[in-house]
């Protein structure tokens, strides 16, 4: 809620600014205060309310509810984009897009099951007249452990100070602010950021001492590798190595759908609402839901979904 008040007081800044340059608040310039807190209580109930439908959804249903939430919101907007692509006078730009958002889900389904095993043997245990352990197993390490998370982290620190430029009305910040909107700042400083925060969120997630401790302590090994700080070495250079080429597809991901939006002149709005990000999230949500629809189905002995 604490998100939801801030995000409120900017969007009541924005939409003051928006309906002066229309010339639509009169001779004031600015909403009275009983109108700013109408319209902040109004979005904050809305938001308490999404957060209670999603919540409702992940108890009761299959999934994170406020992922499906999302995912339905831009599904729902596909079908009248998509029309509205063919619209416009460049034609063979919608045929290029469409092209191009099957080729980005093949790719983002192919990184999202992409995995390094890392193999593990487990020692055998003598207990009584049982046999324990002797099997071998493994660490499934995702490719792109940090999903969509380090895209929305650069765009927020990267709209960061366009929004102060708005309230603030400091010549140099403004200049910086469109500086970082578009063009090839934007595009270099958004890779960097994103290639920043995979690593970061990373490793805030994943740590390699507790899983190496926690290996020790079962008796499992990595052939090779000595139990105990050998162990995480080895797992956190496999994971820093892993990572770089899913932050830079994640950072391919996030610019050349802008890039292409720019290049046909702010023509295309399937780019701009549904670019790299979204197709991303949509896809993402996909795969999760049907994870887990596939691990309700084996608990009662059906066929799953994935052969």
């Amino acid at each position: 809620m604490g998100l939801g008040f801030v995000e409120s007081i900017g969007l009541i800044a924005t939409f003051e600014g928006l309906l002066k340059q229309a010339g639509l608040l009169g001779q004031y310039g600015a909403f009275d205060w009983l109108t700013r807190l109408l319209i902040l209580l109004s979005l904050m109930a809305g938001t308490a309310f999404i957060m209670w439908m999603g919540e409702l959804i992940t108890q009761r249903g299959i999934g994170n509810g406020m992922s499906l939430l999302i995912f339905a919101n831009i599904v729902a907007r596909f079908p009248e984009t998509l029309i509205s692509a063919f619209n416009i006078q460049d034609w063979y730009w919608g045929v290029l897009v469409i092209v191009a958002s099957f080729a980005i889900i093949v790719a983002i389904v192919a990184m999202e099951r992409a995995q390094r095993r890392i193999p593990v043997q487990y020692a055998k245990r003598v207990v009584g007249r049982k046999v324990f352990g002797g099997v071998g197993t493994y660490i499934p390490l995702k490719m792109n452990a940090a999903n969509v998370i380090p895209i929305i982290f650069a765009s927020s620190v990267l709209n960061f100070p366009i929004v102060l430029a708005g309230f603030s009305n400091i010549p140099w910040l403004t200049t910086f602010g469109n500086t970082l909107a578009k063009g090839p700042v934007n595009w270099i400083a958004q890779s960097l950021l994103i290639l920043f925060f995979s690593y970061f969120y990373t490793a805030l997630i994943f740590n390699p001492i507790d899983l190496a401790d926690n290996l020790r302590k079962q008796g499992g090994f990595i052939p090779g590798v000595r139990p105990g700080k050998a162990t995480s070495t080895y797992i956190e250079h496999v994971l820093n190595r892993i990572t770089f080429p899913g932050a830079v597809f994640l950072a391919i991901i996030a610019i050349v759908p802008t890039i292409l939006f720019q290049m046909s002149g702010n023509s295309m709005p399937l780019l701009q609402m549904f670019g790299g990000t979204s197709i991303l999230i949509m896809v993402g949500v996909a795969l999760e839901t049907m994870t887990q629809l596939e691990s309700q189905l084996k608990m009662r002995h059906y066929d799953g979904f994935f052969k």
